[in-house]
């Protein structure tokens, strides 16, 4: 497939997601998805375990993020084996990291923070490779180059973080400051463009009372640049510029993590400078200095090969695991209940 036609389906698929997202899923009812029967109550009724459309938004852009990085590694000649046991290894590790990190700097159970699970991982990433290199290139006759390695998973997760904000939306959680309280430079630039929640059990609400609330789409900004900074990351990647494609997907998300901080009215610590913010500059530096040290190879990666990597059942099979994971942990709500009654519909009978 041309790059091109590649990077426009892509860019075509993505904004009417972040579209219909926007008009769509503040609104109450794209909270709960369904809602499962633990047991009955002595009272007749069954509690009731909710699925929520965040963990569906989730799980489809932690699966949409892996099958890029699929894509850009496999395009670039990195063994399909070693892409795999990589991903799992790094989602084995960030995806626990999400809970614990939160609850460390937010002191809460229930909360995930995929900030933190990044920083993990963008800390992880190279020594894994290095430790996968010396334990399996031999055998596949590969030395993976930790830059272009680090390059596609920036991207994809560029792509995966942009399209996760959507979930943020749908729960009501990474929410902005209420517009009203804002400055008067920033009421007049967000005077037409905002969102308004509706739902007691969004997050927005049970947290912070701002249901029905013009506040500012924290979520919806951080999903437009976070896709436009991926889709100019593939270029670059396609392009053979992959220290290039690292630092900006990179940069511009972390140093975006760092600014959107300051529009957000939910609870991120007690400090100003919140440990999501530090952990963004960090990650840059981090990143920085691991493109100077481990140099990539020259060379342009194949588009088609990477494509063309995605058509085996195996990987068809992973990526449905990975699919079903994401959302075995992030779509069951520890924080909302439910209580559920059964009847017989007697005109039915």
């Amino acid at each position: 497939m041309d790059h091109f036609m590649f990077i426009f389906t892509l860019s075509i698929l993505i904004l009417t997601l972040i579209v219909w997202g926007f008009k769509t899923l503040p609104k109450e009812k794209w909270q709960i998805m369904a809602v499962l029967p633990k047991e009955k109550s002595l009272h007749g009724k069954w509690a009731g375990l909710n699925l929520t459309y965040y963990g569906l938004l989730c799980a489809n852009a932690y699966t949409f993020a892996v099958v890029i990085f699929f894509i850009l590694g496999a395009s670039a000649k990195i063994p399909l084996p070693l892409l795999c046991l990589l991903i799992l290894m790094i989602l084995a590790l960030c995806m626990p990291a999400s809970k614990i990190v939160a609850k460390i700097v937010e002191k809460k159970t229930g909360t995930l923070t995929v900030g933190g699970a990044v920083f993990i991982g963008i800390l992880i990433s190279p020594w894994l490779v290095h430790a996968v290199n010396l334990a399996f290139g031999r055998f596949h006759d590969a030395d993976i180059n930790i830059t272009i390695f680090l390059a596609a998973g920036c991207i994809s997760y560029a792509f995966g973080e942009g399209l996760g904000r959507l979930a943020c939306i749908s729960f009501g959680c990474c929410y902005g400051k209420p517009v009203h309280q804002c400055s008067p430079f920033v009421r007049r630039l967000f005077s037409g463009f905002y969102m308004v929640f509706s739902g007691k059990t969004k997050k927005i609400v049970y947290a912070s009372g701002l249901e029905g609330e013009k506040v500012i789409p924290v979520q919806i900004m951080t999903a437009g640049l976070y896709s436009v900074t991926a889709l100019l990351g593939t270029w670059l990647f396609l392009n053979g510029y992959y220290a290039a494609a690292l630092l900006e997907s990179l940069i511009v998300t972390q140093v975006w993590r760092f600014v959107s901080e300051f529009f957000r009215a939910d609870f991120r610590g007690n400090l100003k400078i919140t440990p999501y913010q530090i952990m963004a500059l960090l990650a840059i530096v981090y990143a920085v200095a691991v493109s100077l040290l481990f140099p990539a190879q020259d060379g342009l990666p194949n588009l088609q090969t990477g494509l063309n990597a995605l058509w085996n059942p195996w990987m068809i099979f992973l990526i449905e695991l990975v699919w079903a994971a994401s959302f075995f942990h992030t779509g069951r709500s520890v924080v909302t209940g439910a209580e559920i009654s059964f009847h017989v519909n007697e005109s039915k009978i």
